[in-house]
């Protein structure tokens, strides 16, 4: 019998992993997680759980291990700051300060070993108990103005099982990301996933659709993942459960996939992070006219 049956009620808890050691922005990154780094007046962090909030769910949790204590702390109170800027009548910056800490109901679970996504995802299954839930990785900032996390509430409510989200990618950079064979649905932005290839080798990608950070799942996915062998680098794949979910569906319901379209910014490569804090700096109404004004001066001086 299929055990992943659309539930009544909305999705409302949203996992995030945290716990990664950020060595790809070494020594920014030694004692300050790579979480924190701002993009242009934020952490990144942040903005996901922006983004999980703007999507209905209010209860988030976050995945972290060994020095990663400054993610709590900005997404808790801080009364003597709070205290400082309501003397000084800065009620602009008191609002941003506040604004973290009104976001959403926040829980903290430490990972323990580095053993991959899957096993991340694992440590959240007390927290998430029986019913669906969304993972959202902190690398994938994804704009506020392509709501793709809601979209893909909404096909897993409709559907059941799991929904995840994918990108079409340029053959020669498929071998960087997760791979999904799919089927077309009758909504041009919805496929069915048939099967999954953690970063293919030559000649093995099924399509150049590659898995980006968003994933609503199935809680069938806790026990996948219990029986999940360490796969690539010896760590337990979240793509791995999700290949056997897809081609077992009385597992936990169909696997679905929502083809995204939008703006996307990838904060997990140097160079992307630098694109990113320039992209959405120039498109900020206070920042933007200055900012865009010297870009135009500094890229005709350079060329």
């Amino acid at each position: 019998m299929n055990q992943s049956l659309p539930r009544l009620g909305r999705i409302s808890k949203a996992v995030i992993p945290a716990a990664g050691l950020g060595t790809r922005f070494l020594p920014a990154t030694k004692a300050t997680p790579k979480e924190m780094l701002p993009v242009v007046d934020k952490p990144a962090i942040q903005y996901v759980v922006e983004e999980a909030v703007a999507a209905g769910l209010s209860d988030v949790l976050m995945i972290t291990g060994r020095n990663k204590r400054p993610l709590e702390d900005h997404f808790d109170r801080n009364y003597e700051l709070e205290e400082a800027l309501s003397r000084k009548g800065d009620a602009e910056r008191l609002s941003k300060v506040q604004e973290p800490s009104d976001l959403a109901t926040m829980h903290y679970v430490r990972q323990g070993a580095p053993r991959g996504l899957g096993h991340a995802v694992l440590c959240a299954a007390p927290h998430v108990g029986d019913q669906p839930f969304a993972v959202l990785l902190g690398d994938d900032l994804i704009d506020p103005r392509d709501p793709l996390l809601a979209r893909m509430v909404e096909v897993q409510e409709r559907e059941g099982g799991s929904v995840i989200a994918l990108m079409e990618v340029e053959p020669s950079q498929i071998h960087l990301y997760g791979c999904a064979a799919v089927e077309a649905t009758a909504e041009g932005d919805v496929v069915k996933v048939t099967d999954l290839v953690e970063k293919p080798g030559p000649g093995e990608a099924p399509s150049n659709y590659a898995i980006i950070g968003r994933y609503v799942l199935d809680p069938a996915v806790f026990g996948t993942l219990r029986e999940t062998e360490p796969g690539r680098g010896g760590e337990i794949q979240l793509t791995d459960a999700l290949q056997k979910l897809a081609s077992d569906e009385k597992i936990g319901g169909p696997v679905h996939g929502v083809v995204f379209k939008g703006r996307r910014y990838d904060t997990g490569d140097r160079g992307d992070y630098l694109r990113a804090i320039v992209r959405l700096a120039c498109e900020r109404e206070d920042l933007g006219p200055d900012f865009r004004a010297w870009l135009r001066r500094y890229v005709s001086e350079e060329m």
